[in-house]
């Protein structure tokens, strides 16, 4: 295999990763208040040290309380919870690695047992369910501005790019999905209107940042509640949906899937992943997430369950094949931080899998 070649730097804009992985995003809820701790710091850092070279942080939740709850998300507002992750980014640094902020609202999947109404594009849930109250089109610019003054604020803190989640059903996915999507002014109704609000976004955040900052936008046909959804049906509906964003400013994208490797549109193309057709749509550097090391796609397993290690060997075929730009772990680094060193060094054999019943302790 030619392995060596995913150890190989890429650089975007001001972002230099010194290798082809990244650690996915994954949701911990171990930041009480809002503010990431030295456990937090910890956490990251022993995936930089076990080879990752880009960390992409949990989810981030913005500072309106609309945004997100439990209030255990981190938040990246306040003095406290500032300094956390100027402690989480110095620590990702002292190991060589580069780290991204995921910026986040929840939208109408926020939990809002604390009594703070959602907000979202229609009033409704991912099930189709009255929720909250419809954002009004006066209240879009704000709500733009907050991702924008938390992504400057991100890269005052030193971390080396940001990331927009538009994935799994949350606000800016919500605009982008007609299931969740029933307004009737020029944010809602056909594929393009549905995308103004997110490129909307991606340009508030790009003017926030500068030009030499990266930009990358998170998107998923699936949703979580809907592993079927579909935002985009073929790739003419896929290039009308990133056209905008890529215009806007967005500079790698992140399409989620839940396994990497699935020929996302068979009938064009019998092999080609959903990250293959994102950069061959765009033209723009791919991060291609979903089983990324493992056999079982991503919740689907079930308790007590061991899920086996896959072989390498797709992986590396893949990139080769130009399919993708760099690879994001998420199950597999939590089973093991130093996965990615494990490849580089041809011990993976040694990496007996991942353990639900254990997913906890590694998250914690």
């Amino acid at each position: 295999m030619a392995v060596d070649d995913l150890f190989e730097p890429l650089t975007v804009r001001s972002l230099t990763v010194p290798n082809r992985f990244a650690m996915a995003p994954m949701t911990r809820r171990a930041s009480p208040g809002g503010i990431p701790g030295a456990d937090v710091a910890e956490y990251y850092r022993r995936r930089a040290a076990g080879g990752v070279g880009l960390i992409i942080t949990e989810g981030v939740r913005l500072p309106d309380p609309a945004a997100g709850h439990p209030f255990t998300i981190p938040t990246i507002a306040g003095d406290e919870a500032l300094a956390g992750w100027r402690s989480v980014v110095d620590a990702v640094h002292s190991e060589g690695a580069t780290i991204a902020a995921q910026l986040w609202h929840q939208g109408a999947e926020r939990d809002d047992a604390d009594g703070v109404v959602t907000v979202s594009p229609s009033g409704v849930d991912g099930l189709g369910n009255p929720k909250g109250r419809a954002l009004r089109r006066d209240e879009l610019p704000a709500v733009a501005a907050q991702f924008a003054q938390a992504a400057a604020t991100a890269r005052e803190l030193g971390f080396d790019a940001v990331e927009l989640h538009g994935a799994h059903g949350y606000l800016l996915d919500q605009f982008l999905w007609d299931k969740t999507n029933l307004r009737d002014d020029d944010y809602g109704g056909t594929l393009q209107r549905r995308t103004r609000f997110p490129a909307e976004v991606v340009s508030a955040v790009r003017t926030a940042v500068g030009t030499d900052y990266p930009i990358i936008f998170r998107f998923s046909q699936w949703k979580g509640t809907d592993y079927s959804a579909s935002l985009a049906d073929d790739p003419a509906q896929l290039t009308e949906l990133l056209t905008p964003l890529a215009a806007a400013g967005v500079d790698i994208f992140h399409p989620s899937t839940r396994r990497h490797y699935v020929p996302a549109y068979p009938a064009a193309d019998p092999v080609r992943s959903l990250a293959g057709w994102t950069k061959a749509v765009t033209g723009r550097p791919v991060i291609a997430v979903g089983s990324v090391g493992l056999q079982t796609q991503f919740r689907s397993e079930k308790p007590g369950q061991l899920i086996e290690p896959e072989s390498a060997e797709r992986l590396v075929a893949q990139f080769d094949a130009g399919e993708f730009d760099i690879a994001a772990l998420g199950r597999a680094l939590l089973a093991d931080p130093a996965w990615v060193n494990r490849l580089r060094d041809g011990t993976l054999d040694d990496f007996r899998g991942y353990d639900p019943e254990k997913a906890l302790s590694a998250l914690a």
